[in-house]
């Protein structure tokens, strides 16, 4: 696991070198907000599965399910609500 996460950042740094400054400060520029996003979807999971627990509906909290609503919004939300009442 750390030899990926290794090889993760040695990429993400030559990505970074091989940009210009323009395109370099664009990311870095986006990064804060879907930082915000995913613990923003962590603490609407929480919410989610306390309310649903009330109907006896369990919705996964992990870091798939994290990315999916942090990256598609309200229908990540929506397809997280129905895979939890389906399966």
């Amino acid at each position: 696991m750390k030899s990926v996460i290794v090889i993760l950042v040695v990429g993400f740094v030559l990505l970074l070198l091989l940009m210009n400054k323009k395109q370099v400060r664009k990311i870095l520029e986006q990064l804060p907000i879907y930082w915000f996003r995913i613990a923003f979807s962590f603490l609407l999971l929480f919410a989610i599965n306390i309310a649903a627990g009330f109907f006896g509906i369990y919705v996964p909290i992990n870091i798939a399910s994290g990315l999916l609503i942090a990256f598609l919004g309200i229908p990540g939300v929506a397809s997280i609500c129905v895979l939890a009442i389906v399966l």
